[in-house]
């Protein structure tokens, strides 16, 4: 794959060509991984040429950073929706999205994160767009957990917001590799936990934790960040 790590992905107002494009590459990216995918693939799989997809990505390069850049906006908006439709309080919320993560994660074509994924392929080209793009997903998960813990009362809210990032994150690895989505399960009890030791004690002694239903299906199971 040419590598253009210092250049910024060629820009163009969306199309139904471009996004069909797109739509197609993200296909095959997720389930084939990027090295193993070209662009002939790809031009087929959305029934164009190379000629019109090189018209509307100047690379390869720039067509695996729209594949992320595409998947940022729906993911965080996925885990925003677990956290707000899952019952109860704060802690409960927090597990919620790791329940959720889970009963996704037990989909056949379920293969993890598509932005670690993504990285691990890339790990020799720190620089490359798509890199850039999942440390900024990730540091936008990271932050929107920081801004609900600081609204909570939590005292130290960047460093929770942290320990859910890799919480998370190490699920996604660690299920990927198992094939045994209960470990997401298991991380949410522990990110439950956390949450419960750092809200103010005036929080825990009137409410009390209270973690997220153990049965039931969650909103949009099927669904799942990638």
């Amino acid at each position: 794959m040419a590598v253009r790590a210092s250049v910024a992905p060629k820009a163009f107002p969306s199309s139904p060509t471009r996004d069909r494009i797109v739509a197609a590459a993200a296909k095959l990216f997720y389930s084939e991984g990027i090295r193993a995918v070209g662009v002939d693939a790809v031009a087929e799989k959305a029934g164009v040429t190379k000629r019109t997809l090189y018209y509307h990505f100047r690379s390869k390069d720039d067509l695996v950073a729209a594949y992320l850049e595409g998947r940022d906006q729906p993911n965080l908006a996925l885990f925003r929706q677990w956290f707000e439709e899952t019952p109860g309080e704060l802690p409960a919320k927090v597990e919620g999205i790791f329940r959720n993560l889970a009963r996704a994660a037990r989909h056949p074509k379920w293969k993890g994160c598509g932005f670690l994924r993504t990285s691990a392929e890339l790990a020799n080209l720190p620089g490359h767009p798509a890199i850039k793009i999942g440390a900024a997903h990730k540091k936008k998960f990271e932050g929107w957990l920081r801004e609900t813990f600081a609204e909570a009362g939590i005292d130290a809210p960047e460093e929770l917001a942290r320990q859910m990032l890799l919480l998370l994150d190490g699920s996604f690895a660690v299920v990927l590799l198992h094939r045994d989505p209960s470990y997401m399960e298991t991380a949410g009890v522990a990110a439950a936990k956390l949450v419960v030791a750092a809200l103010p004690r005036s929080f825990n002694a009137v409410r009390g934790p209270r973690l997220a239903p153990r049965t039931g299906r969650g909103s949009r199971a099927a669904s799942a960040p990638r």
